[in-house]
């Protein structure tokens, strides 16, 4: 046909291999911002594998630790999330500011890596923006508010501010975010109206927590524990995990992953407050809200998001619970155990991580097993 270029003749690749190449860029810099993040953590606990003294830039990892995990890896895997339900090119740069940011981290460029978190936490509020605009809704809005308080936290690192001011607002970023897609997904529950005003308060409470614990570090932690306890609280009585529970496969394993998610974060909340007290539970009070809460969060709502983000199928069995176990033996070793002997605490570290990879394992594993089954399916239907 005289005009039609032939194959051979076209140039440039094709979507398909563009949005291969996009998946795989978005997912190394999750990697790079998750394995750094893991590293910098044990190193703080004296853990080095290898020598941490080895590298020149190992001062900047260990200060940046929280925001590697925070900012680089969850902020990124969240921002991907969302850029993929909004469905606009432009809703990328949140995740690849943070992803980039975090790379620059990694490498000693503090203020750099810090100010392109801030680029991300903004881009990302107008996301959010976008999708309050096309659906206004109570989940919507705390979503917004989410990222709202991702962006006083970011600005507040890249100012230079101590963990003290910036973990509040960042981890507020993260149970905002947890919390609304909970109510997104339990919004046809029936519920008392008094259960929204209750939320409503307990969030209120959460991010005035998170602004007084600057100025007024003793009174800001009293408040933003109690918060982080009532919201336990409340997502015990009335998300549907409860009634979820009880049924059988992936529904049950999530409820299992946000029953005991909600468990650690009752925890977290007490040591907060103990933490602002003066108590010794500091990293109680961090890692049962990082690792106990958010990352069972993670592992429960990973089989269901992997596929829809990431065109990744998985399949699902039993054989998930045994890193969610993991995880939870691991905390007990290093919060519980580790209170008494800073050995075991380590040791309770390394075990964190193991659980981490062991779960990255797994997932791998069943996106094997879910190609293997449907592939010898489609052999046995030709």
């Amino acid at each position: 046909m005289v005009g039609a270029a032939s194959p051979a003749a076209r140039t440039g690749p094709s979507p398909v291999h563009g949005r291969v190449l996009a998946r795989a860029l978005f997912g190394a810099l999750a990697g790079v911002s998750l394995v750094a993040g893991i590293a910098g953590g044990l190193w703080r606990l004296g853990v080095a594998v290898p020598d941490p003294h080895s590298f020149a830039w190992t001062r900047e990892l260990l200060l940046v630790h929280a925001a590697l995990m925070i900012c680089g890896f969850l902020g990124t895997v969240v921002g991907i999330e969302r850029a993929v339900a909004v469905k606009h090119r432009w809703a990328f740069a949140a995740p690849l500011a943070s992803g980039t940011g975090a790379l620059c981290l990694v490498f000693g460029q503090q203020a750099a890596g810090a100010w392109l978190g801030v680029a991300a936490a903004v881009c990302f509020l107008a996301v959010n923006a976008v999708v309050v605009r096309r659906q206004r809704a109570a989940h919507t809005l705390l979503l917004a508010a989410g990222a709202a308080a991702w962006v006083a936290g970011n600005l507040l690192f890249a100012i230079g501010r101590d963990g003290g001011a910036v973990f509040p607002w960042w981890f507020a970023f993260l149970v905002m975010t947890i919390a609304a897609e909970r109510l997104e997904m339990t919004r046809l529950m029936r519920r008392r109206p008094v259960a929204s005003l209750t939320l409503q308060a307990v969030l209120a409470l959460l991010l005035a927590g998170a602004a007084w614990s600057g100025p007024a570090p003793r009174a800001g932690g009293i408040a933003y524990g109690a918060a982080l306890a009532l919201l336990a609280v409340w997502l015990a009585v009335f998300d549907i995990a409860r009634r979820t529970v009880a049924t059988h496969g992936i529904s049950r394993y999530m409820a299992v992953c946000l029953l005991g998610g909600y468990a650690w974060l009752g925890i977290a909340g007490a040591a907060w407050a103990a933490a602002a007290l003066g108590g010794p539970t500091r990293d109680i009070a961090l890692h049962a809200l990082g690792l106990g809460f958010v990352v069972s969060m993670v592992m429960g709502h990973a089989p269901v998001v992997l596929p829809a983000i990431a065109r990744i199928k998985l399949r699902f069995g039993a054989f998930f619970y045994l890193p969610l176990a993991a995880l939870h033996l691991s905390l007990v070793v290093r919060l519980v155990l580790g209170s008494f002997s800073d050995p075991l605490r380590a040791a309770g570290a390394s075990l964190n991580a193991a659980a981490i990879v062991f779960f990255a394992v797994t997932v791998a594993g069943a996106a094997i097993a879910w190609r293997i089954q449907h592939g010898a399916e489609g052999a046995r239907k030709a």
